[in-house]
């Protein structure tokens, strides 16, 4: 009966959406259904304690100088229309509406972590060697087959989980099974970090008609700082891919890992601008870290360098700034998602071996998809001491339990038994955390320093144990003030 009723529910959330971008398509202003879309999103909620967060929503649709609403109204007058239906009902009600709900539940119901989105690997086969690159320590033969991952997105939907994200080796080398489970899945929504360089006119055709895949396209700035990691020819490829992603009305971001090198490069405005004018509406920044026998341990931003990401990132989503583009850093935006968001906390890593591990950054696990279910994954050694350690540290500029706090990735490690999963160069946790000892360690006092200074609101829901919630200090992590 609950699925009959989800069916219609969709069904009748669709065909408003039809009615909707139809006017919005033609309407300069969209306002008025801006804000029906905003009733409809506090109507499912229905938590009182968001009331300000709606009110405030409100408001910047109804700010006709406002930045973001410009951009999502160029978005909608850009991108086909069956896609842009989609991805609102896919992105917007199956995964934050009805799923966020579910997976609240489920988080109560299992003790456990259960995340938002799920990232695995359909291969880990690449056909680029970039400097520093960890993804190929698995061996390039590692592949998911496509019954292992229609395992993965079915029995995460049952948990309420509506975002697939994929990673690799290069996910669209498995291009045809990514499109067959886009196709069988149509309520999920599936994002693939890519290369760009087998992105092509025949898969754009076939990605606009499904209209549930986005890609995150690799690139790293200049292409003398891009190409000098990634090989030369692969700016163009990129370039090429987001005119194709473009001309298709696809919506699509990018990816970009910040290092020593190309920091000020991928940071700079003059190229967010131009990536922004190329059609790219969203971005994901990666703090290179130092995994795997064959990293780059003085590609690592210093201590300045990290200082300065965290303010021109801000500046960038500030007001102050026009460029329609939206980044997210995924080392320094700790505050907005509560610290770390692995081990199932928000998401967690399948990889193209099916091990299951707590962050795409962290090869070690304790759980296979081909032995155990979902579930069973999260409610594992190793995934539940992430989920009784979260947050790592009070101040959420230093998140991570290797990077920024490596003793308790030790710990965690010992405690459970979990395995490395480097196949092709074994790496231990100790050979891992010693290269984040002495960064840890410089950037600590200065993460404290800037942390102080600035304000803090405390979330209405940040999915930690009771214990902690109530009584912080049995974390042990009540050095640093809130």
């Amino acid at each position: 009966m609950a699925n009959l009723t989800h069916a219609a529910e969709r069904q009748a959330v669709g065909l408003m959406l039809d009615g909707m971008l139809k006017k919005l398509n033609r309407q300069a202003d969209k306002t008025k259904d801006y804000l029906k879309i905003v009733d409809l999103a506090q109507k499912f909620i229905g938590n009182k304690e968001n009331e300000d967060t709606f009110t405030k929503v409100r408001a910047a649709f109804k700010d006709p100088n406002n930045r973001w609403v410009k951009m999502m109204s160029r978005m909608i007058d850009e991108t086909d229309p069956h896609y842009a239906k989609m991805l609102m009902l896919n992105l917007g009600y199956e995964a934050f509406l009805r799923g966020t709900k579910q997976i609240r539940e489920n988080r109560e119901k299992y003790d456990c972590n259960i995340p938002w989105l799920i990232l695995f690997d359909p291969t880990m086969a690449c056909n680029m060697h970039c400097e520093g690159c960890w993804s190929g320590t698995y061996g390039h033969k590692a592949n998911l087959s496509y019954e292992d991952m229609d395992k993965i997105v079915t029995q995460g939907k049952a948990l309420g989980v509506h975002l697939y994200m994929m990673t690799g080796g290069e996910p669209t080398v498995r291009k045809n099974d990514i499109l067959k489970l886009c196709e069988k899945h149509q309520d999920c929504m599936f994002a693939a970090y890519s290369n760009s360089t087998l992105i092509d006119e025949e898969l754009c055709e076939k990605v606009a008609k499904l209209g549930n895949l986005t890609f995150m396209l690799s690139i790293e700035g200049t292409p003398e700082t891009n190409d000098a990691r990634r090989g030369d020819g692969h700016y163009e490829a990129v370039m090429k891919a987001m005119d194709l992603l473009h001309k298709h009305g696809i919506v699509f971001g990018t990816s970009i890992c910040y290092t020593r090198a190309n920091i000020e490069a991928v940071s700079d405005e003059k190229f967010l601008r131009f990536i922004s004018e190329k059609g790219a509406r969203f971005g994901f920044y990666f703090h290179y870290m130092p995994v795997g026998n064959n990293a780059v341990v003085d590609l690592m931003p210093t201590v300045e360098q990290r200082k300065k990401m965290i303010e021109q990132i801000r500046y960038i989503r500030s007001k102050d700034c026009d460029i329609e583009f939206f980044p997210m850093d995924f080392q320094n935006d700790g505050e907005f998602v509560g610290g770390c968001i692995a081990g199932g906390r928000n998401y967690f890593h399948i990889n193209a071996n099916g091990d299951a591990e707590p962050c795409v950054f962290i090869h070690f696990s304790d759980s296979n998809i081909h032995e155990n279910s979902i579930l069973e994954m999260l409610q594992s050694p190793l995934f539940k001491a992430y989920h009784e350690g979260q947050p790592f540290n009070r101040n959420h500029l230093r998140p991570c339990p290797m990077l920024e706090n490596p003793k308790y990735l030790r710990e965690m490690v010992a405690k459970t038994g979990a395995h490395q999963t480097n196949q092709e160069s074994a790496e231990s946790v100790e050979h891992l955390c010693a290269k984040c000892d002495s960064y840890a360690a410089e950037w600590g006092p200065v993460a404290d320093e800037v942390w102080g200074k600035q304000k803090h609101k405390k979330p209405s829901y940040e999915n930690y144990t009771i214990e902690k919630r109530e009584h912080p200090e049995l974390a042990g992590f009540d050095h640093v003030k809130v």
